[in-house]
């Protein structure tokens, strides 16, 4: 089984509000996931960025191949940066 750690779509109508997801790479963009490991909230001034670095440092060890999106919030956040140096 293939894992992803991609972004699921909540919030209203031109009020996305984002949560993190490992998902199983055939699954729908909102539906089925295996586990949360954070949310991101664009709307808000600063933008809300909370991962949960120890599930996200564990499905990356595990081989979850994140998408460009969650792959550029992971390095802002700097867990792509310990990711790295553990390896």
């Amino acid at each position: 089984m293939a894992t992803k750690i991609r972004l699921r779509r909540l919030g209203a109508k031109k009020n996305p509000f984002y949560r993190l997801v490992v998902a199983d790479s055939n699954a729908p963009r909102d539906g089925r996931f295996i586990e949360q490991i954070g949310y991101y909230d664009p709307t808000k001034n600063p933008e809300v960025l909370e991962i949960d670095e120890e599930k996200a440092l564990k499905w990356l060890g595990s081989g979850a191949q994140p998408s460009d999106t969650v792959k550029s919030l992971l390095r802002h956040a700097g867990v792509l940066a310990k990711f790295r140096s553990k390896n």
